[in-house]
């Protein structure tokens, strides 16, 4: 995988090499900046989302979305070394405001001076679970007409319990600290002490802002006030918008 990675990163330097001008892109230090939301499920995640996509026209800075395959939280080590030397040297794409249900990646980690600016929103764990729970059955306002993969399962959450299910078992509470952990396997681990600490670290000393989703309005305001160049506008947007 190592030198898979390594082949793919030079490929990358030859094309933007070959491409010439385009890599002479000279940033103000104001635009030469990359917002990381790696998304947790059902934490008004898209809702958040929206707002970003709402304001990058007015605020001029890009929205961009991860797309995993099968929505994978975690990478290859091939596609580690890609998405980071894609994310900061795709100049033309920022200022750059990335989203996705992708787990933490530590870039100072391959080599990159300046890292992006990490944010995101918790939930408590058991109100994620069941909003997780009906999402699979019943789906949501944006994209009504998907069939969601439990649709017609009418089985409530307290009868899933009841019953032992498998949608509701108490290991589906883990899932928001992977995110905050990072790739490693240990991270994917229920219940592993190392990997609470972890994401606790992580947490405190990698993130700009996380938020929590019942206090989300505070969780924009101070966005606003801190990163203005982005989120200019968001807090009105927040309380008139109707998405």
């Amino acid at each position: 995988e190592r030198a898979i990675a390594r082949h793919e990163v030079r490929e990358i330097e030859q094309r933007h090499t070959v491409d010439g001008p385009r890599q002479d892109v000279t940033l103000d230090e104001e635009d030469d900046v990359v917002i990381i939301y790696n998304r947790v499920p059902k934490t008004a995640s898209t809702s958040f989302t929206n707002i970003a996509y709402d304001l990058c026209a007015k605020n001029k800075y890009h929205v961009l979305h991860i797309n995993t395959t099968k929505n994978n939280p975690v990478m290859s080590l091939q596609d580690q070394v890609r998405f980071v030397k894609n994310v900061t040297s795709w100049k033309e794409m920022k200022p750059g405001f990335y989203h996705g249900h992708v787990s933490y990646l530590d870039f100072a980690k391959f080599g990159v001076k300046k890292k992006p600016i990490y944010i995101n929103v918790i939930r408590d764990p058991i109100e994620r679970l069941v909003s997780y729970y009906y999402f699979l059955r019943f789906g949501d306002d944006y994209r009504p007409g998907l069939r969601r993969r439990k649709q017609g399962d009418k089985k409530t959450f307290d009868e899933c319990v009841a019953a032992g299910g498998s949608d509701c078992a108490p290991e589906k509470l883990w899932l928001q600290i992977p995110f905050f952990c990072g790739h490693s396997s240990e991270c994917w681990n229920v219940g592993s002490r190392w990997a609470l600490e972890q994401a606790k670290y992580n947490l405190i000393n990698e993130y700009f802002l996380v938020g929590v989703t019942e206090e989300l309005e505070d969780f924009i305001m101070l966005l606003e006030a801190a990163l203005p160049r982005f989120f200019r506008g968001a807090t009105e947007l927040y309380r008139t918008g109707i998405k």
